[in-house]
Formats: C-alpha cells, structure tokens, sequence
C-alpha cells in the first residue's frame, strides 16, 4: 500500500529549512468544529497539547501573536504588559487573512505574511511537545516548544488566565 503523500505548507517548509523535527496530523474538518478541543478530539491528543493562535493588537507594538494551549484563556492585559503595550485586543476576524495570510482554524505561528512580536505560553516549557496549526484546516504539527520559540522567534511569557 502506497503511503499517502502529505502536502507541505509554508509551515512545514520553513521548519523542514530549520532542519526542526515535527509530526504532521491530517484531519476532516468542518467549519462548525474548527476549536482547539474539537481538533484535539479529532486526532487524539490530549487538550492541552494542542496549541491556539491568537491574533491581537497593541497600542504600541501593532500586531502580536499569542499561542497558548486550548483549554487556556488568553490574559490579554498580561499580553500587553510583555508586549509593551498599554492596551491590547484581539484582531478582528475579517481582518486575520489579510495581515497573516491563514484564515480562521489555520492560522499558525510559523510562516505568516510578516514577522510579529510572538509570545508563547510559559506552561509550553514544561511539555515535551506542543501542536499548532501547520497552516491551513486539517493540519496540524507536533513538535517541540523550544523549536517553535526557535523557529518563530517568540518568548515564553505568562500570558494565559
């Protein structure tokens, strides 16, 4: 039996340019089960491991990208606070594509139209791998947290509730 051939993202591409292992999960999606718990029951992984995009903007700094893991909520004013910004709220949706180049339920971390301030959450340290969207729906990448703060050029901070 022929194995089924994965088609790389960008994501995928610059990791595999960063010589930085990963593991691809492919899924069927659906647009009414694009959050995090539903994609983690979907491929089997435990809740926290699975790892959210969240687009924002600051008063300062512009756009800024938290990551954190999907059972979590993203503290917004301690986000502006190690983004040195005074205020900070989230993106508007019909604006993700347009300033990231993914849309909703494939927006990752890695490989967006332009380099933001990145902040990954600190609890990411303590697990062996953290899972984020490899860029487009029914995708996702396993890999390990301190080669997506490598690859994405983010910080771990406390930003989560």
């Amino acid at each position: 039996m022929k194995a089924k051939k994965i088609h790389k993202t960008n994501a995928c591409r610059i990791l595999d340019q960063a010589k930085i292992d990963y593991h691809v999960y492919e899924f069927p999606w659906s647009e009414d089960h694009l959050d995090a718990n539903s994609v983690a029951d979907k491929i089997g992984i435990k809740r926290e491991n699975l790892y959210k995009t969240l687009v924002t903007v600051g008063d300062k700094s512009g756009i800024t990208i938290a990551c954190l893991s999907g059972v979590h909520e993203l503290n917004l004013k301690a986000l502006a606070k190690v983004s040195g910004n005074k205020k900070i709220e989230m993106l508007p949706m019909k604006d993700l594509e347009k300033t990231t180049g993914y849309i909703r339920g494939g927006c990752s971390p890695i490989g967006m139209k332009k380099e933001f301030p990145t902040f990954i959450a600190s609890e990411a340290q303590d697990q062996a791998e953290v899972i984020i969207s490899a860029g487009k729906r029914g995708m996702q990448i396993a890999l390990d947290p301190r080669a997506l703060s490598q690859v994405a050029h983010a910080q771990f901070a406390d930003i989560t509730d």
